[in-house]
């Protein structure tokens, strides 16, 4: 099987620094959920954003989905973002003016082949709102005037909208207690499963690793 996601000798220095960041080698296969573990400053943050080709590397590979990330121009690189990668932020970044269904129907706007996925962009907005158990009464709503809870599946509906190949949840449930961790993991995990999505969780809450398929970890990455 050809791994959908390759990081290979990886090296970034931030501007204005001195200190080089060497992150190991990744692979990720169709399908997966990975858990990866870094406690504060082991460069998940840098990870997160060479992967989703916000940055480029000093060295190294990536290669998503075929194509080398790190070889393309800033606007070939929004593109392909847009196309194959939906983002789970940690402060959820849903649009405050927005309702719900606009805030999950958003990447549709940016991404053709996202709204073809679809079909019925609408009819696929409701499904992923159902799927995370968002009650219908919400959906109209503001996303400002959601709980903390609810702006948290209506970010996980609005990146898996359009089954993009690979979603990238950063710290998602650190706002949550125990028990809706689990809930909504249970909600995510099923959602990515339909979506024939890749996951990538990142989180310092090691207890939530034995529930995916393998673990990553990031320790010291400067060199």
């Amino acid at each position: 099987m050809t791994p959908l996601l390759e990081l290979n000798g990886l090296r970034y220095t931030w501007p204005g620094s001195d200190e080089v960041i060497a992150l190991p080698d990744i692979s990720l296969n169709k399908g997966e959920k990975v858990f990866l573990y870094g406690p504060s400053g082991s460069g998940k943050s840098t990870l997160l954003a060479l992967i989703g080709g916000l940055i480029k590397p000093d060295s190294g590979q990536v290669v998503f989905a075929g194509e080398r990330l790190d070889r393309l121009k800033g606007s070939r690189r929004d593109r392909f973002r847009a196309d194959h990668l939906g983002i789970i932020f940690q402060q959820f970044n849903l649009l405050p003016w927005l309702d719900v269904r606009s805030n999950v129907a958003l990447p549709c706007q940016f991404s053709k082949q996202r709204a073809q996925r679809c079909g019925d962009v609408d009819q696929a907005v409701e499904r992923l709102l159902m799927g995370m158990d968002l009650e219908s009464g919400l959906w109209s709503r503001r996303a400002d005037a959601l709980s903390v809870g609810q702006q948290q599946r209506v970010a996980a509906a609005r990146a898996l909208i359009g089954e993009p190949d690979l979603i990238l949840a950063d710290e998602p449930t650190s706002a949550l207690d125990a028990d809706r961790r689990q809930v909504f993991i249970d909600l995510l995990f099923k959602q990515t499963e339909l979506s024939g999505s890749t996951l990538l969780f990142v989180s310092h809450e090691q207890d939530l690793a034995p529930r995916f398929d393998r673990t990553l970890s990031l320790e010291s990455v400067f060199v």
